[in-house]
């Protein structure tokens, strides 16, 4: 297992950068996400990490080896592709073993080697298939065997879910998850879909404008993510304009709109203007004379089932809305407009105003 180190980093196409002076580190054998919309950076990172990019300035290092302008085919370094790029007229077994055929690996290791990655990706029963004769989540796995034949050090993986359809996309992310971390191989994925990157992740960098914006576990940069950006980037967010009225250690006291709340982050001074962030899962209807630590009043408007839930939207005599997630078991029939809502201090999230 080796670990990635960009100091730096960048990559400028005239005044503009793509990539802009990037500082990241992933850990041996971790499961890294680069997730942000497109042309935030992450592909163009991604593609300096395999050597297919020339950085403009900056550092990149495999372990203590600088690999800043080492040639992509000696960086010991795999990538799988949307696309696949499989060869259709080869069988599997074939495309499996052409990255051996090319470093002119001996007949019998390959085949050893072959069967290997073949039965840990659960396609040896297709060996001696065309790719046309495959579905789209059997392509993926002959793409990623592909890649791990080589024992790469490095495995890339720019949105490989990206063709598939809905279904197949959710099954495939438990599978290539078990497939990375079974091999210990540091691997580093390209999306732009929240849900793979937070079921599948050990840690997420979110990108933006070339840069990095957060960095951490994927539970971490959800509940607590530093600006409005990557609130609203990952996942359903509510945001309220709030003035801090009061914090202590334990407390933020906030005016808004919809009243006074409270939040347990600090930190923030008296008469900050400030924007609150309250994810729809942890908003309560409150029945009867239930109580929580933040209570207001809303109409209620609409509920619009969701399959596994349903989301309510709540509205305000100011315009402010509100969305709040229940999973149909605890689901609440809203026969009145009128509705209490509730919710916990620590849900709160307080973040920096006007971005």
């Amino acid at each position: 297992m080796i670990s990635i180190t960009a100091e730096k980093l960048t990559k400028s196409y005239g005044h503009m950068h793509a990539v802009d002076h990037v500082d990241v580190r992933i850990e041996p054998g971790e499961l890294f996400f680069l997730l942000g919309p497109s042309g935030c950076g992450k592909t163009t990172l991604l593609r300096m990490i395999a050597g297919l990019l020339d950085p403009t300035s900056g550092k990149l290092k495999f372990g203590q080896q600088d690999v800043t302008h080492t040639p992509s085919g000696q960086r010991n370094c795999a990538m799988v592709f949307q696309n696949y790029a499989l060869w259709p007229h080869m069988t599997i077994r074939q495309n499996v073993g052409f990255g051996l055929d090319a470093k002119k690996v001996a007949t019998d290791q390959k085949n050893k080697l072959v069967d290997q990655v073949m039965k840990t990706v659960q396609i040896d029963h297709l060996a001696d298939r065309r790719p046309g004769q495959l579905s789209g989540g059997q392509q993926q796995r002959v793409a990623l065997a592909r890649a791990l034949v080589v024992n790469p050090e490095v495995l890339l993986l720019d949105e490989p879910l990206s063709n598939l359809d809905a279904k197949l996309r959710f099954e495939m992310r438990s599978e290539i998850r078990r497939i990375c971390k079974s091999t210990n191989t540091t691997s580093v994925y390209v999306t732009h879909d929240q849900e793979e990157a937070l079921s599948m992740a050990d840690r997420i960098a979110v990108m933006n404008h070339g840069g990095i914006i957060q960095c951490g576990p994927p539970e971490a940069v959800y509940d607590r993510p530093v600006n409005h950006f990557v609130a609203d980037f990952l996942g359903s967010a509510n945001f309220i304009m709030a003035t801090v009225e009061d914090s202590t250690n334990s407390r933020t006291t906030l005016s808004t709109p919809l009243g006074t709340l409270h939040a347990s982050m600090n930190g923030h001074k008296k008469n900050d203007k400030v924007t609150c962030m309250i994810r729809p899962e942890c908003i309560s209807l409150l029945d009867g004379d239930e109580k929580a630590t933040n209570v207001i009043d809303g109409t209620h408007a609409q509920t619009i089932f969701r399959g596994g839930g349903v989301r309510h939207d709540i509205r305000f005599a100011n315009g402010q809305r509100l969305q709040v997630d229940e999973t149909r078991r605890r689901a609440h029939h809203v026969s009145q407009p009128a509705v209490r809502l509730g919710f916990d201090a620590d849900d709160l999230v307080v973040l920096p105003a006007g971005d």
